[in-house]
């Protein structure tokens, strides 16, 4: 650690900052290329999560460095209040044509989170404007997460993260979630639960279905472990918000852009959303952007009387559709379209899958779920839930390897540039650390 750096005046995120800073050896990155992060003593980690899943097409791509450098020089900023430029249109366009059909309409976010109360608000606006300003409750799920501004923490299901502040946002409910018993180290989607979706009947009875606005999930439970939904349970969802005039809203933040084989969840699983929130892989995370894919009924008829009564929708952000985040997306979908990394994610599935379920022999191992190029393994508790996580995440580290935990769940997303050889290693090293682990 050189001496002149401080680590008292960064507050982390999502960290344990008091024992990260007391560490003699803080885990502290100083560059990344590829599929692997280095770290200041020149040791080389095998990035398990591409960042927070959010790095697909691998870190530090010189296309996208170029394309912001260039960018940086020819216009750091454009207003988007009334004004716009041609890569904040060039950049929706091409987004439809990824996104599942009938998600005509982009409007651009910072970040997973402001996707989501976005998509919030939309929502409301849309049910307003048609005369069902009544439908003001949200449904979510158990285990949920959508980001940690108040409408998305609200949404969310994990309890630490909802801990600390307060009741969140009135008028939400939730589901239960989607894990089994019966469904333990399922291979893709699980056959048992799709009654569990059945759950929104409920709670349509329960609170009124005419005063829902919309019902959001990720296709793949993905921060809370990688809960793979039952077959049949998201097509039921689709059904019963139909029967109830309810907007579904998929969170794709983590299973888009190829995450899952296919450009988004929603096309893997073969459910169209009405809304949904995208962000982490749009850029390939070089700079920081998010957005709402909006079906064509509800941007025509929020803007319908746009012409004779001037702004439609009274939000947005001073960064919304920032030039060097579209010129960073746009490189980004250029790489994704030269080197097909959709259609290598669909290749690497199998093996990364196998190996990845081999790991549920191990004794401290409960359960191994996964779908696409994403996986969640369940380890057994060792004192205070969460403890083993923090242990096994510095011990992966001191073996060569990042990835996340969530509790005792080890969270696993490579990019998708990975070759089949580095996923062995990958996994060979989780499983060697694994291993040693008393149960």
């Amino acid at each position: 650690m050189s001496k002149q750096l401080s680590l008292d005046h960064w507050w982390m995120p999502f960290t344990a900052n008091s024992a990260f800073k007391a560490s003699a050896h803080p885990r502290i990155i100083v560059r990344s290329k590829d599929i692997y992060c280095y770290t200041e003593d020149g040791r080389e980690l095998i990035d398990g999560m591409c960042g927070l899943i959010s790095a697909p097409c691998g870190h530090s791509r010189p296309e996208i460095a170029k394309a912001v450098g260039d960018q940086l020089g020819r216009m750091s900023y454009a207003m988007p209040f009334q004004n716009g430029h041609r890569l904040g249109f060039e950049l929706a366009e091409r987004l439809t044509h990824y996104a599942p059909e009938g998600l005509t309409r982009c409007f651009f976010t910072n970040s997973g989170s402001e996707s989501i109360d976005s998509a919030m608000k939309i929502a409301l606006a849309w049910h307003r404007k048609r005369g069902d300003g009544h439908r003001v409750r949200f449904v979510s799920r158990e285990r949920a997460y959508h980001g940690v501004n108040f409408g998305g923490m609200s949404l969310g299901g994990i309890q630490a993260n909802r801990d600390a502040f307060g009741v969140g946002l009135p008028g939400v409910v939730h589901m239960r979630h989607t894990w089994l018993e019966a469904n333990r180290f399922s291979v893709g989607q699980p056959l048992d639960g799709k009654e569990l979706a059945d759950d929104l009947s409920r709670l349509c009875a329960l609170v009124g279905g005419q005063n829902i606005a919309a019902c959001f999930v990720e296709p793949v439970a993905g921060s809370t472990g990688v809960l793979v939904p039952p077959v049949g349970y998201l097509e039921r969802l689709r059904a019963i918000c139909d029967e109830h005039g309810i907007l579904l809203v998929f969170d794709e933040v983590i299973t888009g852009f190829g995450r899952l084989g296919e450009n988004f969840g929603a096309q893997r699983l073969g459910v169209a959303p009405d809304m949904m929130t995208i962000a982490k892989g749009i850029t390939n995370s070089s700079v920081p952007m998010g957005a709402v894919m909006v079906s064509e009924k509800i941007y025509a008829e929020l803007t319908d009387a746009g012409k004779h009564k001037g702004v439609e929708l009274f939000h947005g952000y001073t960064y919304s559709a920032h030039p060097v985040a579209c010129a960073a997306a746009l490189a980004t979908l250029d790489i994704f379209d030269k080197e097909q990394l959709v259609q290598r994610s669909r290749t690497l599935e199998p093996g990364f899958q196998k190996a990845v379920h081999a790991l549920g022999g191990l004794p401290v191992v409960t359960d191994v779920r996964g779908l696409g190029m994403m996986a969640g393994i369940d380890l057994s508790p060792s004192g205070a839930a969460g403890a083993r996580g923090l242990d096994v995440i510095q011990k992966l580290y001191d073996a060569g390897v990042l990835v996340k935990f969530t509790g005792d769940t080890m969270l696993l997303g490579p990019a998708l540039t990975i070759e089949p050889a580095m996923v062995d290693t990958l996994v060979s090293r989780i499983g060697d650390v694994l291993s040693g682990l008393a149960v």
